[in-house]
């Protein structure tokens, strides 16, 4: 397989979208003005509320002419009704299963069972691109709409970048075959033309390779940091290098502030990320822990110019076993923006002092102590 290109390109554009509530009907709408391809791999497509809207967009797509790709993960989507993507099959759209769970079939290895596609991409007509948190569930859905709420961003990219989400995409096809062998031969949509000021470079990490290049793109950012470094991540479980490089930053005087979620779907990844934060606090780290929203996340903005953005978790499975994608941008107003976010969120977070947090029981730090210890497992 070609070596993934990790370029800086610059002559983008680049608009946050923030939660579920901005996100879809930013996507859908590009989906609905489609012209000629569609490229969406999604680790959570759920035959929901939002994921059938989602699913009938697309085959509406197809009909009309679109070539429509869809690469969703085996695992990931597991419990979507088998029904959805035969009906998306039937309308025209070539559908790809990531590493399906089937013994049956000759190349089928139980060691990779646990190697997933936790990517969250659209692209459309090789000039737009969407990335970020987002899955494509109600879980993301507004509260007026019938959802959960979740609190997550994405961003869409108009620009040069958008044929680099392309290419990564195709790999990822070309890997796991799909349905038109043809798709890899066909001419891409014309190149698109520079829209803004933004520079990106697209980071795609693989389980055979490049496994740590989204979080040396971390290390370098907070290595290099001088006044802050914001950090919102939905599972944070830092390896040894990522918190060495956050400790030395608050010794060093750089505002280093975490938000993390108070409410998590597994208690053994809760108490492993907690196992940090002792260490963390002394060195001057602010943690935050977001209420009552449950937090999927993943983004961080340093010195009011360099942001990440993508599905990136800061833990094991993110750097040693996931498909991964993530925007490394520099562009000084979407800083901004997403620092005003960040302080909006911290107003619905509770910061984690040091001297009460000294005081939990010995149960619990000894619970934390264990699963930190075991967190590749996790």
């Amino acid at each position: 397989m070609r070596k993934t290109p990790h370029v800086l390109l610059d002559g983008n554009q680049v608009r946050l979208l923030r939660d579920g509530s901005e996100a879809f009907p930013a996507m859908l709408n590009a989906i609905e003005q489609a012209q000629e391809e569609i490229n969406l791999e999604m680790y959570w497509f759920a035959s929901d509320r939002t994921g059938l809207e989602f699913s009938e967009a697309l085959s509406r797509a197809a009909r009309r002419g679109v070539q429509v790709y869809l690469v969703y993960d085996a695992i990931g989507s597991l419990e979507a009704n088998p029904l959805m993507f035969a009906a998306m099959r039937r309308a025209g759209v070539k559908v790809c299963e990531y590493n399906p769970i089937a013994p049956w079939r000759s190349h089928f290895r139980i060691a990779r069972v646990n190697h997933r596609n936790h990517r969250k991409v659209l692209v459309v007509d090789n000039r737009l691109a969407f990335t970020g948190g987002i899955n494509l569930g109600d879980a993301w859905a507004s509260r007026e709409a019938g959802g959960q709420n979740w609190r997550d961003d994405m961003i869409a990219v108009e620009g040069p970048a958008a044929a680099q989400f392309r290419e990564l995409f195709f790999q990822t096809w070309k890997r796991f075959e799909g349905s038109d062998p043809d798709a890899l031969n066909r001419p891409p949509p014309r190149t698109p033309p520079p829209r803004g000021d933004a520079i990106i470079r697209v980071l795609a990490n693989h389980y055979l390779r490049d496994r740590r290049v989204i979080q040396r793109a971390y290390l370098r950012a907070v290595f290099q940091a001088r006044r802050r470094v914001y950090i919102t991540n939905s599972y944070f479980l830092p390896d040894r290098r990522v918190l060495r490089a956050l400790l030395g930053a608050a010794t060093r005087g750089v505002d280093v502030r975490i938000i993390v979620p108070a409410l998590c779907d597994v208690l053994s990844v809760k108490l492993a990320s907690q196992g940090t934060y002792e260490t963390l606090l002394e060195a001057g780290v602010r943690i935050f822990e977001m209420q009552e929203r449950g937090l999927h996340s993943k983004t961080a903005v340093v010195d009011s110019h360099w942001i990440t953005i993508g599905s990136y978790n800061l833990d094991h499975r993110s750097w040693r076993f996931n498909l991964e994608i993530n925007a490394e941008i520099r562009d000084a107003h979407l800083a901004k923006e997403m620092e005003a976010q960040f302080h909006r969120d911290l107003g619905f977070s509770k910061e984690i002092h040091l001297e009460e947090w000294q005081k939990r029981s010995t149960g619990r730090r000894m619970g934390e102590r264990f699963f930190y210890l075991f967190r590749k497992l996790l």
